[in-house]
């Protein structure tokens, strides 16, 4: 199973971490690995500053993003497509995705 989590400061993003893997289908083959993969790492690179307002891991089976400090208008828009897209898989593979959201 991936397991996101979200976390808020005040009404803005703080965090987003994604773990795990899917298993609804051959290594290397699992659609529902590679759709969170594309989308997450499509997000990550669609941010404005990410090296300057954001501590970003990609690694195997392991996406992080934490904010830095404030996020921009724009940074924000990126955010929340993300989020509605991963919400998105995860109404279509409840097995396979859950999605936690926090407000700190």
């Amino acid at each position: 199973m991936i397991k996101i989590e979200i976390s808020y400061k005040g009404k803005g993003f703080s965090s987003l971490l994604v773990k795990g893997h899917a298993n609804t289908g051959e290594y290397g083959k699992d659609l529902v690995c590679a759709a969170v993969s594309a989308v997450t790492v499509g997000a990550m690179n669609a941010l404005e500053n990410p090296d300057d307002d954001f501590e970003i891991e990609i690694e195997e089976g392991r996406v992080s993003c934490i904010a830095k400090g404030e996020v921009s208008d724009h940074d924000e828009d990126v955010i929340e497509t993300l989020i509605i897209q991963l919400k998105t898989i995860e109404a279509s593979y409840p097995k396979a995705l859950d999605i936690k959201e926090r407000k700190k």
